[in-house]
């Protein structure tokens, strides 16, 4: 007995010890993910705010979002060859409507606006050019241009045009030098991966945590869009966990708390197998 209680001893410290040095590494994952989801989450909202009250419909070219001192800023721009601002809808961390702050006031790009949209006018040139970007029925293409320090990135995440679905995949990423020029662009995963929502429970009960598999392309680790998706959606879908698994990882997303913890599969298998064994040597009732 004392030499099973010591070998289960040192397999949880040495899973402890990895599950932190995965957790260290997984964290600007974890921390780009959220910043992206801001983004969008300004974006859903600002765009029906905007749309409500601004008339001038046909002046609208299009959007992007950032976030700026502690507040998510979705910002509209006019169709010309010049384009200026035609609205800025700004929100604090609760993304309350009611107390977001509408400007409808028109003024230039500020400089850091003028890169966001350089970057995502390229993207959007870059996805009607080339047949590495896939678009599929009851989709969008969302644009997330993010500048980041020296990084310079647009995202492309697939979103959704009907409820009860959940869409991972089919995300791009494209990457610029300083000066806007175009250096990498890549697909993150090399398929789309829907998960069906509300209308079918199993065996009448709500579904708690789902699952989807990372090909050796995409990485070991969660992407930072899956953790984008996660967290626009995972209130909607009611789920508490969602894993990502991978050759060498499991990722564990909480839904409810938005923290990840990443194991190996390696150490999960041996968690698994010593559990097995301790049920098997338990004396029966």
């Amino acid at each position: 007995m004392h030499k099973i209680s010591i070998s289960i001893l040192v397999l949880f410290t040495s899973i402890v010890f990895g599950q932190k040095e995965l957790n260290d590494e997984a964290a600007p994952i974890v921390a780009e993910g959220k910043l992206l989801y801001k983004s969008e989450m300004a974006s859903w909202y600002g765009t029906d705010l905007f749309l409500e009250n601004y008339k001038n419909k046909e002046n609208i070219e299009g959007y992007f979002s950032y976030t700026d001192n502690g507040l998510s800023k979705c910002v509209f721009f006019s169709k010309s060859d010049n384009p200026v601002v035609i609205g800025t809808i700004s929100f604090d961390n609760t993304y309350d409507v009611n107390k977001a702050d509408k400007d409808f006031k028109e003024r230039a790009f500020t400089s850091y606006e003028k890169d966001l949209y350089a970057i995502r006018k390229i993207a959007l040139a870059e996805v009607n050019a080339d047949t590495l970007f896939k678009r599929y029925n009851n989709t969008n293409l969302n644009f997330i241009p993010l500048i980041k320090g020296k990084e310079r990135k647009v995202y492309i995440l697939t979103g959704p045009q009907k409820n009860g679905v959940v869409i991972f995949g089919n995300d791009y990423l494209l990457t610029f030098n300083k000066k806007n020029k175009l250096l990498h662009k890549k697909q993150l995963h090399k398929n789309i991966i829907p998960i069906y929502y509300g209308g079918k429970e199993e065996e009448g009960k709500q579904i708690k945590g789902t699952v989807h598999n990372h090909l050796p392309e995409t990485g070991d680790f969660i992407t930072a869009t899956d953790i984008c998706t996660l967290m626009l959606y995972e209130k909607f879908a009611k789920w508490e966990t969602h894993h990502v698994v991978s050759e060498k990882y499991v990722n564990m997303w909480d839904c409810e708390t938005d923290e990840l913890k990443v194991i190996t599969v390696e150490a999960l298998n041996k968690i698994n197998e010593d559990d097995e064994q301790r049920q098997k040597n338990k004396p029966q009732e």
